[in-house]
């Protein structure tokens, strides 16, 4: 079982946690956030804070009651303040923009990529530089991890989308002899 869930979990000011038998609600002054709960799983809201517990002694019941609490921290962390993502990219010709509600890469292949932007994020761009918002940690971070696949940074010369502090292992090119 967790440590997570030995203690209740507090909430933070002008955070309000509902839940029912099947849904978690999180509302917060930036928006809010649900998300179904796992039938294994039982979660009670107090004036001490949430309790996450597991229904039964199985495994995954254990297992989940953990990942329910990271899964509440995430939301309240995020309704209270938004997560960011910062992806660079490095290359020569290399550049991407805005377009309504789309951001059109130009990686070096023969088309441009296009990606619709979802639901709950907002993107800036400004040179070669794409900042990602918004209040759902795992939207966020699914989105740059999809934005990164577009062309990611390769060993040799360094070029593609990387993360902002993410460190490139570069390799050595071939030897003449």
């Amino acid at each position: 079982m967790s440590r997570f869930v030995k203690k209740p979990i507090g909430v933070p000011p002008r955070v309000e946690v509902a839940a029912d038998v099947s849904t978690l609600s999180v509302k917060g002054p930036l928006g809010t956030l649900s998300r179904t709960v796992h039938p294994t799983i039982a979660i009670t809201v107090a004036s001490e804070g949430v309790s996450i517990a597991a229904r039964n002694n199985s495994k995954l019941a254990k297992a989940l009651s953990g990942t329910f609490a990271a899964h509440l921290k995430n939301m309240m962390a995020g309704v209270s303040a938004p997560f960011k993502k910062t992806l660079i990219l490095e290359g020569v010709g290399y550049r991407v923009e805005q377009k309504g509600k789309e951001l059109v890469f130009t990686v070096g292949f023969s088309h441009p990529v296009a990606l619709p932007i979802p639901e709950g994020i907002t993107a800036a761009v400004e040179k070669n530089i794409v900042r990602l918002e918004g209040i759902d940690k795992e939207l966020v971070g699914q989105f740059a991890a999809v934005v990164r696949a577009v062309k990611p940074p390769e060993p040799y010369l360094g070029k593609g989308i990387r993360y902002e502090g993410e460190v490139i292992r570069r390799k050595q090119g071939k030897k003449s002899v």
